[in-house]
């Protein structure tokens, strides 16, 4: 999974939330999807996080300048 992209992660997590909200999966392979998802959800997390370090915003001097500034969430947001 090093390799897997964050959207096709996130495709995947969502099939497998479908199939286990559906119910119709036997208990042994609810488990093995709810595992897979669970490590889709850790990775996904991780990616996140990552890309979070690298956002910065650029904020435009007084003198016309622009600098950068790191990206900060306000107390309120949470992306977990």
């Amino acid at each position: 999974m090093a390799e897997k992209k964050f959207e096709e992660a996130m495709e995947r997590l969502e099939e497998i939330v479908r199939s286990l909200e559906q119910g119709d999966l036997p208990l042994e392979e609810s488990l093995k999807a709810f595992e897979e998802g669970m490590g889709l959800a850790s990775f996904c997390s991780r990616e996140l996080e990552a890309a979070e370090k690298k956002v910065s915003l650029l904020v435009k001097e007084g003198d016309g300048r622009h600098g950068e500034v790191p990206f900060e969430l306000d107390g309120d947001e949470d992306l977990t």
